[in-house]
């Protein structure tokens, strides 16, 4: 599995990471498909203190006992919530997110974070307070660097500009290609752009298209009508597999951009892990296929958050 400098950070992560926002809340098998990831050359995992009111973390704490060292962990924060209570209220205080990182650092059985990642983002935020907490857990050796998790453009720019972040979480895929706007931008200040839903729903993936959601089918993806993916799907199924699955094409499109140190793909089961790791497997794109991609896909941009 190749490895990627994160931003301008000492981490080297996997070219796919685990999201591990899938796994569960089954030990004995969440156990087994992070030790298959691990067994699959994948060193990076991403949770959030949110996911299942800190039980994710919990997981992932008793599973990677003894293995810490050979892991990159990356948790958020920013999201609070009271366990056993629904629902959440968004909170970038410094006061907050001290408190978070403790927490964190108890459930996931370690007394450091790799990559703490803000999990959200508002303009109307205090940010110089949050980047200061952000800075002074540094400081203390709590977390070794800070990240975003926002696709807000107003919001990037400003983190960019004021903090030192080395990566930010965004949606990003071939039917969502909103994030490359700002490439150069993060380019330009070695930030790394770490990559989720690369397979926007499953819909590329080889999974049959009639297997796709009722919403989907109803109401598309984004800016794309469900016709218009059907279209999709076939046109790369009939001009650029060559072997490859769809899932290949998908994931290897996202990697294509050196801005992009990671690809974190969600697995609730080990057949998921291995079917991610095969299809990084399957080759690069090179420049007249990602260049005819780019012609039957819609280069977006976000509306909102200017």
């Amino acid at each position: 599995m190749k490895k990627r400098q994160l931003g301008s950070s000492q981490l080297y992560v996997s070219e796919i990471g685990l999201g591990c926002m899938s796994l569960g809340t089954d030990i004995t098998q969440a156990r087994t498909t992070i030790e298959t990831a691990l067994d699959q050359g994948i060193n990076y995992l991403d949770t959030a203190d949110l996911y299942n009111q800190g039980f994710n973390e919990e997981i992932i704490g008793e599973v990677v006992k003894g293995k810490r060292q050979d892991i990159i962990l990356a948790t958020k924060a920013g999201n609070r919530f009271e366990k056993g209570k629904e629902g959440w209220s968004w909170d970038p205080s410094k006061k907050h997110i001290h408190h978070a990182v403790r927490e964190s650092l108890q459930r996931l059985q370690t007394d450091y974070i790799d990559l703490y990642q803000l999990h959200g983002g508002m303009i109307e935020d205090n940010i110089e307070e949050t980047i200061e907490a952000f800075e002074e857990l540094k400081q203390e050796g709590l977390i070794r660097y800070y990240g975003l998790s926002s696709i807000r453009p107003n919001v990037i720019r400003e983190y960019v500009k004021r903090s030192s972040i080395v990566s930010i979480m965004m949606q990003y895929s071939l039917l969502d290609r909103r994030p490359e706007e700002l490439f150069p931008l993060l380019e330009e200040n070695q930030i790394s752009v770490v990559a989720r839903g690369p397979v926007a729903k499953g819909i590329l993936t080889n999974r049959p298209i009639d297997q796709l959601s009722t919403s989907i089918k109803e109401k598309g993806y984004l800016n794309y009508q469900f016709e218009e993916i059907q279209a999709l799907r076939s046109s790369i199924s009939d001009q650029l597999l060559n072997g490859r699955s769809v899932q290949a094409i998908a994931l290897q499109y996202c990697l294509a951009s050196p801005v992009v140190a990671s690809v974190v793909a969600g697995a609730s089961n080990t057949q998921q892990v291995i079917e991610n790791v095969q299809a990084l497997e399957e080759g690069t794109l090179n420049t007249e296929e990602l260049n005819w991609l780019k012609k039957q896909t819609k280069l977006d941009v976000y509306e909102q958050h200017r």
